[in-house]
Protein backbone atom coordinates (compact mmCIF):
# COMPACT_ATOMS: atom_id res chain seq x y z
CA UNK A 1 0.00 0.00 0.00
CA UNK A 2 1.24 3.48 -0.82
CA UNK A 3 2.24 5.56 2.17
CA UNK A 4 0.01 8.59 2.54
CA UNK A 5 1.32 11.50 4.54
CA UNK A 6 -0.92 12.00 7.56
CA UNK A 7 -1.58 15.69 7.07
CA UNK A 8 -4.32 17.53 8.93
CA UNK A 9 -6.50 17.39 5.81
CA UNK A 10 -6.05 13.61 5.42
CA UNK A 11 -6.85 13.10 9.11
CA UNK A 12 -10.01 15.23 8.82
CA UNK A 13 -11.27 13.18 5.88
CA UNK A 14 -10.40 9.83 7.47
CA UNK A 15 -12.14 10.88 10.69
CA UNK A 16 -15.40 11.25 8.73
CA UNK A 17 -15.17 7.57 7.72
CA UNK A 18 -14.41 6.53 11.33
CA UNK A 19 -17.63 8.14 12.60
CA UNK A 20 -19.97 6.08 10.46
CA UNK A 21 -19.88 2.77 8.58
CA UNK A 22 -22.06 4.18 5.80
CA UNK A 23 -20.70 5.54 2.54
CA UNK A 24 -20.20 9.30 2.26
CA UNK A 25 -20.74 11.33 -0.90
CA UNK A 26 -18.25 13.86 -2.15
CA UNK A 27 -21.00 16.47 -1.84
CA UNK A 28 -21.48 15.67 1.87
CA UNK A 29 -17.73 15.63 2.58
CA UNK A 30 -17.21 18.99 0.91
CA UNK A 31 -20.17 20.45 2.80
CA UNK A 32 -19.01 19.08 6.20
CA UNK A 33 -15.39 20.15 5.74
CA UNK A 34 -15.79 23.38 3.75
CA UNK A 35 -14.55 25.59 6.58
CA UNK A 36 -11.36 23.52 6.98
CA UNK A 37 -10.49 22.10 3.52
CA UNK A 38 -11.17 23.44 0.05
CA UNK A 39 -13.04 21.36 -2.51
CA UNK A 40 -10.00 20.67 -4.69
CA UNK A 41 -8.05 19.28 -1.74
CA UNK A 42 -10.95 16.99 -0.78
CA UNK A 43 -11.05 15.51 -4.30
CA UNK A 44 -7.26 15.12 -4.43
CA UNK A 45 -7.12 13.32 -1.06
CA UNK A 46 -10.05 11.04 -1.95
CA UNK A 47 -8.28 10.05 -5.17
CA UNK A 48 -5.09 9.23 -3.25
CA UNK A 49 -6.96 7.24 -0.59
CA UNK A 50 -8.76 5.23 -3.25
CA UNK A 51 -5.58 4.64 -5.22
CA UNK A 52 -3.89 3.42 -2.04
CA UNK A 53 -6.68 0.92 -1.20
CA UNK A 54 -7.98 2.80 1.85
CA UNK A 55 -11.31 3.78 0.26
CA UNK A 56 -13.38 2.56 -2.65
CA UNK A 57 -15.84 4.60 -4.69
CA UNK A 58 -18.96 4.07 -6.75
CA UNK A 59 -21.59 6.17 -8.49
CA UNK A 60 -24.92 6.68 -6.78
CA UNK A 61 -28.12 8.36 -7.88
CA UNK A 62 -27.68 11.46 -10.04
CA UNK A 63 -24.08 10.51 -10.85
CA UNK A 64 -22.76 11.54 -7.42
CA UNK A 65 -19.60 9.69 -6.35
CA UNK A 66 -19.69 7.96 -2.96
CA UNK A 67 -16.77 6.63 -0.91
CA UNK A 68 -16.55 3.93 1.76
CA UNK A 69 -13.76 2.25 3.70
CA UNK A 70 -12.08 -0.74 2.09
CA UNK A 71 -11.48 -4.06 3.80
CA UNK A 72 -8.22 -5.87 2.97
CA UNK A 73 -7.50 -3.84 -0.18
CA UNK A 74 -4.21 -2.41 -1.37
CA UNK A 75 -2.83 -0.28 -4.17
CA UNK A 76 -2.61 -3.15 -6.63
CA UNK A 77 -6.03 -4.73 -6.02
CA UNK A 78 -9.41 -3.77 -4.58
CA UNK A 79 -10.50 -7.10 -3.14
CA UNK A 80 -13.73 -6.12 -1.38
CA UNK A 81 -16.06 -6.46 -4.34
CA UNK A 82 -19.64 -5.99 -3.13
CA UNK A 83 -22.85 -4.20 -4.09
CA UNK A 84 -24.16 -1.02 -2.49
CA UNK A 85 -27.66 0.07 -1.47
CA UNK A 86 -29.03 3.61 -1.71
CA UNK A 87 -32.32 4.57 -0.07
CA UNK A 88 -34.48 6.59 -2.44
CA UNK A 89 -36.28 8.22 0.52
CA UNK A 90 -33.55 9.35 2.96
CA UNK A 91 -30.53 9.00 0.68
CA UNK A 92 -28.54 6.71 3.02
CA UNK A 93 -25.95 4.62 1.16
CA UNK A 94 -24.21 1.57 2.58
CA UNK A 95 -22.10 -1.38 1.53
CA UNK A 96 -23.89 -4.72 1.41
CA UNK A 97 -22.05 -7.67 2.89
CA UNK A 98 -22.80 -9.92 -0.06
CA UNK A 99 -20.10 -11.87 -1.89
CA UNK A 100 -20.12 -11.39 -5.65
CA UNK A 101 -18.37 -12.98 -8.55
CA UNK A 102 -17.80 -11.00 -11.71
CA UNK A 103 -18.56 -13.10 -14.78
CA UNK A 104 -15.94 -13.50 -17.47
CA UNK A 105 -16.87 -11.47 -20.52
CA UNK A 106 -15.27 -12.64 -23.78
CA UNK A 107 -12.78 -10.17 -25.27
CA UNK A 108 -13.23 -7.74 -22.36
CA UNK A 109 -11.43 -6.90 -19.12
CA UNK A 110 -13.62 -5.57 -16.31
CA UNK A 111 -11.63 -3.11 -14.20
CA UNK A 112 -14.33 -1.34 -12.23
CA UNK A 113 -17.52 -3.33 -11.62
CA UNK A 114 -20.35 -1.52 -9.85
CA UNK A 115 -23.71 -2.68 -8.63
CA UNK A 116 -26.11 -0.30 -6.90
CA UNK A 117 -29.43 -1.43 -5.47
CA UNK A 118 -32.02 1.28 -4.90
CA UNK A 119 -35.12 1.20 -2.75
CA UNK A 120 -36.15 1.95 0.81
CA UNK A 121 -33.86 1.30 3.77
CA UNK A 122 -34.88 -0.41 7.02
CA UNK A 123 -36.01 2.91 8.58
CA UNK A 124 -37.92 4.22 5.56
CA UNK A 125 -39.70 0.96 4.68
CA UNK A 126 -41.40 0.56 8.06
Amino acid sequence: MEIIRKTKSVELILSQFSKDANAISTVDLIEKLNSEINKTTVYRILDKLEYSGVLHSFLGLNGIRWYAKCKNCDKSHHSDLHPHFQCTSCGKVDCLDIKMTIPTIPNREVTSPQLLFQGKCERCSS
